[in-house]
């Protein structure tokens, strides 16, 4: 078994239970929490078992793959990072819960690398009591961002930022008007229907239609009927992979042929194996980190502390994805943070040196930028189209255009 820096996980059976000495707990009591001068402490509660599980452990591992490259240099000031992750299965009261622990029982420095918008939203409260930092949320939630928050750091750009990009895309490069949306019913899906209508309306537009499906569940006919009842051209989904999956499947079964959009959360590499047998249908995701190929030169993906490289060395079965590349990128910022904030590590030393990365070039075109005011590292989305069983940037929207305009 690989070294990880004692991270500690409480499911899958892919990392080793630790606990702490009489010494380090003592040094907890004394000090920063989570900070000893031999490590500091993070703690995250993510899916690792259930519907969501993909998104969870990609986005841990992609982190882990360069924390644990960092702990076999020696660390940052001398000290090893050690996560204490949980599984929610991306269910708010099992986060909520989790989160307690890690605050109080864990005695956590700093939070890190939470999935998903109901999970996240739910601990808000306690994150703000305990003012504990929380940094990179798989999730482009608005209620992460407004009202504005100093414990809060996003590194990925927002629903509203992606739906918004689609929205225009739709109208202005293919001329789609009759635009529908398919979400989670909850505050993820509230979320990106919001999104989709703030869009759509700067263009004088609603949505034609609404269908939704209850949050772990496969239920998708009825809002699948609703839509095709209005003659949709577009569907934005704003889902995880599973059920989007069968909406299209079922939708493509019945003869409902419009583009289908898809926000980042939903997860390309998942969605792309469940349709991998799907003919005649326009999928498009958008994303906020550029594809991880395996082949791109950047030093970013395949140099010797690239993303791709890491990935193969400390998870070798895992194959380069969407998710597990933005993972990388948050651990990047969150180390960082770490150098800049010094020796002398606090919580409040530590959001003072993220708000101090005013252009922080990783490559890829991804300059990662923050302020006292603005709590987001990056703004720029990228949209892919399902090509051959993957997802592959979009470099011209006119060929999507035609293939539309034949398929009617």
């Amino acid at each position: 078994m690989l070294y990880l820096g004692s991270i500690v996980i409480l499911c899958l059976g892919f990392l080793v239970t630790g606990c702490q000495s009489p010494d380090e707990k003592a040094a907890l009591e004394t000090g920063s929490p989570g900070v000893t001068t031999q490590e500091v402490v993070l703690g995250s509660s993510l899916a690792l078992k259930g519907h969501a599980s993909f998104l969870g452990s990609q986005t841990f591992r992609g982190a882990m793959c360069y924390l644990n490259h960092v702990n076999e240099l020696g660390g940052v000031h001398g000290r090893s990072i050690k996560v204490v992750a949980y599984d929610d299965s991306y269910d708010p009261p099992m986060c909520l819960a989790n989160t307690q622990k890690l605050i109080i029982d864990d005695q956590v420095f700093a939070l890190f690398c939470y999935v998903g918008t109901p999970t996240t939203v739910k601990v808000l409260p306690l994150i703000e009591e305990a003012r504990i930092p929380l940094l990179g949320m798989f999730t482009g939630a608005n209620a992460l961002r407004e009202p504005f928050s100093r414990f809060l750091i996003n590194v990925r750009a927002s629903y509203y930022q992606e739906t918004g990009d689609a929205v225009r895309h739709l109208v202005d490069d293919l001329g789609l008007n009759k635009i529908a949306v398919f979400y989670q019913y909850d505050a993820y899906g509230f979320d990106g229907l919001t999104g989709t209508e703030l869009a759509l309306k700067r263009f004088n537009l609603a949505p034609v239609a609404g269908g939704s499906y209850n949050r772990g569940t496969l239920d998708v006919q009825e809002g699948l009927n609703k839509i095709m009842s209005s003659g949709a051209e577009a569907v934005v989904m704003i889902g995880t992979y599973d059920p989007c999956a069968k909406f299209i499947r079922l939708a493509h079964e019945q003869g409902f042929r419009p583009l289908f959009y898809l926000v980042s959360f939903v997860g390309a590499d998942e969605l792309a194996r469940r349709l991998e047998n799907q003919q005649g249908i326009t999928v498009v995701m958008s994303q906020v980190v550029p594809p991880p190929d395996r082949q791109d030169p950047s030093p970013l993906l395949t140099g010797e502390l690239g993303y791709v490289t890491l990935l193969k060395r400390y998870y070798p079965e895992d194959q380069p994805n969407f998710v597990g590349f933005e993972g990388f990128i948050n651990a990047r910022v969150l180390v960082e943070g770490l150098k800049r904030a010094g020796a002398e590590l606090t919580r409040e030393g530590f959001i003072d040196a993220i708000e101090s990365i005013h252009d922080l070039a990783l490559g890829l075109d991804i300059n990662i930028a923050f302020s006292a005011s603005d709590h987001q590292g990056l703004d720029r989305v990228h949209f892919t189209r399902l090509e051959n069983g993957q997802f592959s940037l979009i470099k011209d929207w006119a060929g999507i255009r035609a293939q539309l305009n034949a398929s009617r």
